[in-house]
């Protein structure tokens, strides 16, 4: 099989609510399994694409406060 996953998420998740993008989102958060991450994955970069500079930075200060060692 050959398809862009990509393409397969973005075409799921046309003109989904913010309730249903959501409970996407948590649904695959609380499973925990890995094969959803990529899914995942194509949120972030959506999200990433279209913010501005200041949220961006933003973003990138929260996940590096994340992932500091504790």
């Amino acid at each position: 099989m050959n398809f862009q996953i990509r393409d397969v998420i973005t075409a799921n998740m046309t003109n989904n609510s913010a309730e249903d993008v959501r409970n996407v989102v948590e649904d695959a958060i609380n499973r925990g399994e890995e094969h959803l991450l990529p899914g995942l994955g194509v949120f972030f970069e959506n999200l990433w694409k279209r913010a501005g500079e200041e949220e961006k930075n933003k973003i990138a200060n929260e996940l590096a406060q994340e992932f500091q060692a504790s």
